[in-house]
């Protein structure tokens, strides 16, 4: 009889993860480890970029349309913001901060989102959908930021930043999300869409300067992804590859969640792994 699966789902934001450090996704799918919260929450950077996706989803179920003025946009966006802040963020130091934030960036939100209602009308706002691979006990799992169906009938996917995005090169090479999102999209892993063609692939930073950035995409690079991608879990599936502890991390400065069940400090990055079955102790 064969072993069972270390996983049969996995959500789509963590297959970066899988690339770069594979012992986090081991240690907490299969061994269900979290970290735990603070003793003394503070206004981290998580919750600011949950804060900062609850104010633009509560914005885009406003059902705000392409002759909506931008001066009455602008309005409605701060007006949701204040109200999103008092309820979710306990800190008034971390509110005006953040709310300053938004006013800083709102006219260039505002410019950007009139220019992609007119394109057409957010048709995914954080729903979640899933795609089985074939052969495989295994879904795909993700809660996309936005996914707007275009006038023309093809889809254009977002994600919300509220740092920096991350460029075409480590697109092509670790960050799979948005190009996995697409190709779960054309398979019609989202119910509100049915199988559809994609028409690209954009950011919108909630900092920064508050641009669109849309980033490198064809048909052919998505089904290269996803080839990648189905080849990278048949592996882990079949125990031909092992949960390595940073294969490849981007920063040498990097400090993950389970570094000390890793024993990080024992070993360094220039070291190579030997693999060992579980419990394997010989």
């Amino acid at each position: 009889v064969p072993p069972a699966p270390p996983f049969r789902q996995l959500p789509v934001t963590e297959i970066a993860q899988l690339i770069r450090d594979p012992y986090a996704v081991y240690a907490r799918r299969v061994l269900g480890l979290r970290k735990l919260n603070p003793l003394r929450p503070e206004p981290d950077a998580a919750l600011r970029g949950q804060t900062l996706h609850s104010i633009v989803e509560h914005l885009l179920k406003t059902g705000p349309g392409p002759d909506l003025g931008a001066a009455e946009l602008r309005t409605r966006l701060l007006r949701i913001t204040a109200e999103v802040l008092e309820e979710q963020v306990p800190w008034p130091s971390a509110r005006a901060f953040w709310q300053a934030r938004i006013e800083r960036i709102a006219d260039q939100v505002v410019r950007d989102e009139l220019a992609r209602l007119s394109e057409g009308r957010p048709q995914v706002i954080e729903n979640r959908g899933a795609v089985s691979l074939n052969g495989m006990d295994f879904r795909l799992i993700a809660k996309p930021d936005r996914i707007d169906l275009l006038n023309d009938g093809r889809v254009m996917i977002y994600d919300y930043k509220s740092g920096k995005p991350p460029s075409d090169k480590q697109m092509a090479h670790f960050d799979k999300q948005l190009m996995l999102e697409a190709a779960m999209a054309r398979r019609g892993g989202f119910s509100e869409l049915g199988p559809v063609e994609v028409a690209g692939i954009r950011y919108i930073r909630l900092g920064g300067e508050g641009r669109t950035e849309p980033r490198d995409y064809s048909e052919q690079m998505e089904a290269e992804s996803w080839d990648g991608f189905v080849r990278l879990i048949g592996h882990y599936l079949s125990g031909q590859a092992g949960f390595v502890a940073m294969r490849a991390p981007e920063l040498l400065s990097y400090a993950g969640d389970y570094d000390h069940l890793a024993r990080y400090g024992e070993w360094v990055l220039t070291e190579k792994a030997q693999p060992r079955k579980v419990g394997d102790h010989g």
